[in-house]
């Protein structure tokens, strides 16, 4: 890779890990559910205008939609607002690579080696880690959200390898259109119109800025920058950065909100960014005819390897 893409393969994994203390920032200026609606508003508004029609029948539009955009992201939101640390989440939405394997053997009939075993129970084994240390100083439940919110990431890129959208950043402000309804419906229910409404008025240029990261810089910069790496280099090139998400994440959660990182949530992290590697970087076998993903498999922002790391 050329130093100026290098650099900006670099900067989207710094972006997508930053993403995790802006979303704590944001949460104590919105209900979860209202944030996690106003992100996709504010970023298919008015990207939704200027990036053409959609390239994929809207089946999957809609389908990604539900599941990436109102299940994965609505889970994340109300599990770090239960109180799942910021950097702790960075790091164990990586499981997604693991679902998103097992989703793929299941649907799509893919087989994948021994080696690739191998990575998913070290992954599988780093959750167990963190999930100790988890329970050590904060609540479960809210982990359970999070593990919850990961295997619909993985759902979420067995059906975008179905879609194969030729332009990721088009396909994600389409999909980014999907959930606002459906999630403003779901915070009227749940978060009550009173709490909402109260959040808007009381709304400051800090509460506005963690809502335009989330959705212009992480959604439409991350994605649109991760989809022109991936159309001038290989997915197995690009792919790898991805996995510095989770070290920007627990960095930026440490620097900016005074998470501290024990012993075991950096064994943890070892062993989960480990076995997403194994995990992820091993070649799969696929039936004949099988259409390859837009990109291999990490905002996330995705991530789906193009849209696996979201």
């Amino acid at each position: 890779m050329r130093p100026a893409h290098l650099t900006l393969a670099v900067l989207v994994a710094a972006v997508w890990g930053a993403n995790f203390t802006v979303i704590e920032i944001g949460l104590d200026h919105f209900p979860p559910l209202l944030f996690s609606a106003l992100r996709f508003l504010v970023a298919a508004l008015p990207a939704v205008f200027l990036v053409g029609r959609p390239k994929v029948a809207w089946k999957w539009i809609v389908a990604v939609g539900l599941v990436l955009g109102v299940a994965k992201f609505g889970l994340l939101f109300v599990g770090m607002d239960a109180g799942m640390p910021a950097g702790l989440s960075s790091l164990v939405l990586q499981i997604q690579a693991v679902f998103t394997a097992v989703f793929a053997a299941a649907l799509l009939g893919e087989r994948f080696q021994g080696v690739r075993l191998l990575g998913m129970l070290l992954a599988l084994t780093g959750i167990a880690v963190a999930a100790v240390d988890e329970g050590t100083s904060g609540p479960l439940g809210a982990f359970a959200l999070v593990i919850a919110a990961a295997a619909c990431w993985g759902a979420s890129n067995v059906l975008i390898r179905k879609a194969a959208p030729p332009d990721a950043l088009n396909f994600m402000v389409w999909v980014s259109t999907v959930p606002v309804l459906p999630l403003l419906a779901l915070s009227l229910l749940t978060e009550g119109p009173a709490r909402d409404l109260q959040a808007l008025r009381n709304l400051d240029w800090q509460g506005a800025g963690t809502v335009v990261y989330v959705a212009w810089v992480t959604t439409v910069f991350g994605f649109g920058a991760w989809g022109r790496l991936l159309r001038r280099h290989p997915a197995s090139t690009v792919a790898p950065f991805s996995l510095l998400v989770p070290v920007f994440g627990m960095s930026s959660a440490a620097l900016f909100l005074g998470e501290s990182v024990s012993p075991l949530r950096w064994c943890a992290a070892a062993l989960l960014v480990g076995g997403v590697a194994l995990t992820s970087w091993t070649r799969t076998a696929r039936p004949e005819g099988l259409r390859p993903a837009v990109a291999h498999s990490v905002d996330s922002a995705a991530p789906e390897g193009a849209v696996e790391r979201s």
